[in-house]
Formats: C-alpha cells, structure tokens, sequence
C-alpha cells in the first residue's frame, strides 16, 4: 500500500490532463496489480477520465457545463468569493471528487483515448492537490 500526492497547475477553467502524472507515480511505487485510487482535495474541482484525442470533446463538455450551471444567477447567495465560487461547488457535486483506475503489470489500464483530467470550475490559476492510493 501507498500514499502520495501530486499537485497540479491549473490555468483557469477547464480540463488539465495528468495521466502522465499518475503514471508515473505508480510505476515509482513498483509496479504490480491493483487499484490506483484518486481524491482531489478541493470542493470547486473535480476529477475525469475522458477522451484524449481530440480537444473539441473536453471544449464541448466545459461549454455544455457552463450554460447548466451558469455564474451571475440571482438564486445564489454564496457569492463572497466571485461570480464563479457557487457555480464550480455546483460543478463538482455534480461531477466526481474521486476516481478509482485498475493497475496490471505496474500500468493504469485506461482505452486508447482515455486520459485523467482535473476539472478547474473556478477562473483563477494555481495549484490543486490531488492524493493517490496505490
């Protein structure tokens, strides 16, 4: 068993691959067969296994999102913190705050296309924490 971390830079809203990331960590912990477990440490964030290739699929969610769960609407009342801090806590009840990947042979058995991503619900930049379970 193992725990680790790994924080990733986010630039704004959006999806930000760290398949890479993860991979590497795994193989760090020696490789094997079992799960890799994932928990963002974030409420305004989430995690994502999606498509890889083409970068109109991940456009497409986060726009398909936004027009769900708009920022600006006169129903909210947690609004200290910007226009985009109750619509990305929407977001991520919404979404997944945690992601469990099989592990064979040292390697994540995602498809062909599939990537880890953490989803950004809030416009600023810095750092999320995510913790790992091998």
């Amino acid at each position: 068993m193992a725990i680790g971390e790994i924080q990733i830079p986010v630039r704004g809203q959006g999806l930000h691959e760290f398949t890479d990331q993860v991979n590497d960590w795994v193989r760090e912990q020696g490789g094997g067969d079992g799960l890799c477990t994932l928990f963002i440490q974030h409420t305004s964030a989430s995690l994502l296994v999606q498509e890889n290739a083409d970068p109109s699929a991940r456009e497409d969610l986060e726009n398909w999102l936004n027009r769900l769960v708009p920022e600006n609407d006169p129903l909210y009342t947690h609004i200290l913190e910007g226009p985009d801090d109750i619509p990305a806590h929407i977001k991520a009840a919404l979404t997944a705050t945690n992601l469990s990947i099989p592990v064979q042979a040292g390697r994540l058995m995602l498809g062909t296309w599939q990537g880890i991503y953490l989803w950004e619900h809030r416009h600023h930049r810095g750092r999320r924490r995510v913790i790992l379970h091998f």
